[in-house]
């Protein structure tokens, strides 16, 4: 009876120090934003955990000083009660007193950290790190209280660690900040598991990609613009305004260099339909204007402020270059959606194998989306028809080839001296 005794004790002191074990790795390991998640949804513990979570010199030399007493326990208990009773039964085998008593402590030693290793460390452990937050709410209450109870003790194991970290020139520790590249990883690993669909992540990841990409890749370029004359007949503009989808045109004065303004076509149409003339310079607005190195969020917050909601880019020298609007940074965050998925059985039906693009694709989302490296002069571009000129190096002529990153670039049109379709084939 007193030897059940004695190992329920000893496993309630293993049990402890699992606690105590659990409770470190959880709240190392435990993400502070989805401790602020649990906070909000009011999880008791989760403000306390994330407080002890921001500065693990709050709780760890609490958990030393628990896991160092429960060592000394279990060791001083082992030694002093198990040993003796399994001393009594190694005697009753007829094994000479010389033997026994090393025998006996040697083979309580070896159980006693056996079960401490995988019941006070690795089980807990591995719990811990599976759901590192949850127990760390859960934990955080006990380990707080304990750290009140040891402050003497904890206070002296503080202070001395962050003495010896002077030592060697350092201090607290530092902040965590969250990377670009650590995102990509988690939004890749939620795609993964399942968490994520794959539209969301590549939603996410257009998004981070907003900040360091430059308006002039997402603006419409001046040869692609539909743009009025303010010298055109009235006819000639109504003709214009019928055969474009768009809503907002851009006012030149003769030549698309030399822009004057920005009409919208309600305007005009109010002004036809009301029984006036045809005025372009009555319903002339000037529009913002943006340097083409800014970058698209910077750009977005603009328009947002804009009641037009257009801007001309302009290049360091004043030229006109193109015009933005927010629809086309919204495009940039979730796609083209006039971008139709090719049919079942075409050559361009594989996706993973071959992909036809505009030339006006931007280049990142191409470097993305078939992992290509380091793209040459990458920077000065923006468009997959500037990587087919760096490429080439010259101008490039349709049915002109060229391999690049395990993937066959073949201009299929163009227009004039503008790439218009290029195709991507996977080299085989």
């Amino acid at each position: 009876m007193r030897f059940a005794v004695e190992c329920v004790v000893l496993l309630v002191l293993i049990a402890v120090n699992g606690v105590f074990a659990m409770s470190e790795l959880a709240l190392v390991s435990a993400r502070r934003a989805r401790l602020a998640v649990l906070e909000r949804k009011r999880v008791p513990g989760a403000a306390r955990a994330r407080w002890l979570a921001a500065d693990p010199q709050r709780f760890l030399p609490t958990v030393q000083v628990g896991v160092t007493l429960v060592s000394v326990f279990i060791g001083v208990f082992g030694g002093a009660q198990l040993s003796d009773q399994v001393q009594a039964w190694l005697q009753r085998l007829a094994l000479p007193n010389s033997v026994t008593g090393p025998l006996a402590l040697a083979l309580v030693v070896v159980v006693t950290t056996y079960l401490t290793l995988v019941l006070g460390e690795l089980v807990p452990k591995q719990l811990a790190l599976r759901r590192p937050e949850v127990l760390a709410a859960h934990l955080a209450r006990p380990i707080f209280w304990t750290a009140r109870l040891t402050g003497p003790a904890v206070w002296l194991l503080g202070r001395s660690t962050a003495l010896v970290l002077r030592m060697f020139g350092l201090t607290r520790f530092a902040a965590e900040t969250v990377t670009e590249e650590e995102l990509r990883a988690l939004l890749a690993e939620g795609a993964q598991a399942g968490v994520l669909e794959m539209e969301e992540r590549d939603m996410i990841e257009r998004v981070l990609r907003l900040a360091d990409k430059p308006v002039r890749a997402l603006m419409t370029p001046r040869t692609e613009l539909v743009w009025i004359d303010r010298t055109d007949p009235a006819k000639e503009i109504v003709a214009t305004l019928k055969a474009s989808p768009h809503s907002r045109f851009v006012v030149c004065d003769g030549e698309v260099d030399n822009v004057v303004g920005v009409v919208q076509a309600k305007d005009l149409l109010d002004r036809i339909l009301g029984g006036g003339d045809l005025s372009v310079a009555a319903a002339l607005r000037q529009p913002m204007v943006v340097p083409d190195t800014v970058s698209a969020l910077d750009a977005l917050e603009r328009l947002k402020a804009d009641p037009l909601g257009m801007a001309l880019v302009m290049d360091e020298y004043g030229s006109f270059e193109g015009v933005v609007t927010a629809a086309d940074v919204l495009e940039a965050i979730v796609g083209d959606p006039t971008d139709a998925a090719p049919p079942p059985g075409s050559p361009e039906g594989g996706a993973e194998k071959v992909l036809v693009m505009d030339g006006l694709m931007p280049v990142d989302e191409v470097k993305a989306r078939l992992v290509l490296p380091e793209l040459p002069a990458e920077g000065t571009y923006h468009t997959v028809a500037g990587l087919v000129l760096a490429l080439l190096r010259r101008v490039p002529r349709e049915g002109d080839r060229i391999v690049f990153g395990g993937w066959r670039f073949e201009v299929l049109a163009m227009d004039g001296r503008r790439v218009e379709k290029v195709r991507a084939s996977r080299e085989v």
